[in-house]
């Protein structure tokens, strides 16, 4: 019996479609490519911004124009993907990520690669939210937290291997050309891939045509876009307090009307961007609230780590890369095994990531300070032992907060989840580089307590994450007690 899954383990479905595997590896496969391109472009901006004479303005909209294009477009894909296509939509996603990847290698100024980057995030947009939709829809059973699972350990893998791999095609392409290979690679991947789409992909079975909601699409897109803006828009060693943070207000506003605009929709019997039923399940609200938190500490790791080993070190980008790799093995290995573990131990598995996670910050918090000499290799363990927690922590946090979705609404549902993460991760890498930066003035260049100080609020971020997990559970076991039987009356 399953201590507090949604579902009980079993046998795949009769009727299960046989390509299901290999449509997953090539959602896997997309879906990879959109998240590697986040870390993999920020090891290449130092030769990107010598090679096109970019300011700090500019290579800071390389960087924002991504996340706020990927982040806008998430939940109105998902949307598209259960109102018409999951297939069409992935295969547009592809296209558009490939061609505008193409373009950003063969960009010749800043304002060219800007507005590329910008179309590469509405290409990740829309890809996203149909792999989690096509798990949903391909896979039940303990079948569906193995998939998850894979899908957790593609997450960590591209966050982490980012660094190593955007280092080696710098050091092959050289400075002038090493910045276009970071591009060009998503190229012939793009292809292989919109080869294998027709023939992997199902296609879905045709329905009834369904409303699109565009007043709804407009009114979310512009609420999330406010939200992001003032915490991707500011450079390194900007102060939080100089961003425009009055944008919030309206954001907040923006999002009330939707909620407004949704119940209206609903009443005429029109279907909504968003489900707001959703809301109404404490497995999905409890899932993409503590996924907030964790992203928005797990996210921001990764750049303070590189900017540690990079600046502060003298490390190269290669050597920066390879020192994060115990982290991605870990994560890869205990994502798939809790892959196949979390149908047994529910929300318990992801608690127990948690804690780990959070001691093996903490070892590398205390370390960080303590260290000189060989330092990537000192922090080898530290850094495993973290990755083994994160595995356990975001594949299983996906399968249990889509566990009571309908498979109808996996995209908006997948989507949603999505958009909460990059929403905390933008605003956990905006308040830990913030805080990095300002330690790192005041002492003068002690980039060992800057890193100290920033890891701070991470641990923070990861421990707020970890009592949401510990009131699931609690929420879960206290609805699985079975009520007591009645006493019999005295004679």
């Amino acid at each position: 019996m399953p201590r507090d899954s949604a579902e009980s383990p079993g046998t795949p479905e009769p009727g299960a479609d046989p390509r299901r595997w290999r449509a997953l590896a090539v959602c896997l496969i997309a879906g990879g490519m959109t998240l590697l391109d986040v870390s993999i472009v920020n090891v290449a901006l130092p030769s990107l911004r010598a090679g096109l004479h970019a300011g700090d303005r500019e290579i800071q909209l390389v960087v924002a124009g991504y996340a706020l294009a990927f982040g806008v477009v998430l939940v109105p894909a998902g949307r598209l993907g259960d109102a018409r296509s999951r297939r069409l939509m992935f295969a547009i996603g592809v296209t558009v990520f490939t061609l505008a990847s193409a373009a950003a290698g063969a960009a010749t100024g800043p304002t060219w690669i800007a507005v590329a980057r910008i179309v590469q995030g509405v290409g990740g947009g829309l890809i996203s939210p149909q792999v989690s939709g096509f798990i949903q829809n391909l896979f039940r059973g303990p079948e569906r937290g193995r998939a998850f699972g894979l899908f957790g350990a593609t997450i960590g893998v591209s966050t982490a291997i980012g660094p190593l791999l955007g280092g080696l095609l710098v050091r092959l392409g050289g400075p002038d050309f090493g910045w276009r290979l970071v591009f060009y690679v998503n190229v012939p991947v793009g292809i292989a891939l919109l080869i294998l789409i027709r023939r992997v992909l199902p296609a879905g079975q045709p329905g009834r045509r369904q409303s699109l909601d565009p007043i709804g699409v407009l009114i979310f897109a512009a609420s999330v876009l406010l939200i992001l803006y003032p915490v991707v828009s500011g450079g390194q060693g900007e102060a939080l307090s100089a961003r425009p943070w009055w944008l919030l207000a309206p954001a907040v506003a923006g999002l009330v009307i939707f909620v407004f605009w949704e119940r209206f929709w609903r009443s005429r019997e029109k279907e909504t961007l968003m489900e707001l039923g959703l809301l109404k399940l404490p497995s999905y609200v409890f899932g993409i609230s503590l996924g907030t938190f964790y992203f928005a500490g797990f996210t921001s790791i990764f750049l303070i780590t590189t900017l540690y080993l990079q600046t502060g070190l003298h490390y190269s980008a290669l050597q920066a890369g390879a020192t994060q790799m115990p982290f991605a093995v870990g994560s890869a290995f205990s994502a798939w095994m809790s892959g196949r573990l979390v149908q047994r131990f529910g929300r318990l598995l992801v608690v127990i990531g948690m804690v780990v996670v959070a001691i093996g910050l903490t070892s590398i918090d205390l370390l960080v300070p303590h260290l000189s000499g060989m330092v990537g290799l000192k922090l080898a363990p530290a850094l495993l032992l973290t990755g083994l927690g994160g595995g356990m922590v975001v594949s299983p946090n996906v399968t249990l907060t889509l566990a009571d979705v309908d498979p109808v609404h996996a995209g908006t549902g997948g989507g949603m989840l999505q958009t909460t993460q990059r929403v905390g991760s933008a605003i956990g890498v905006a308040v830990v580089l913030a805080q990095f930066f300002s330690r790192l003035g005041q002492t003068r260049g002690d980039f060992a307590g800057a890193f100290s100080h920033a890891m701070h609020t991470t641990i923070g971020l990861v421990l707020a994450a970890l009592l949401l997990a510990l009131i699931d559970l609690l929420r879960r076991r206290v609805r699985q007690r079975p009520e007591p039987a009645d006493e019999p009356a005295a004679a």
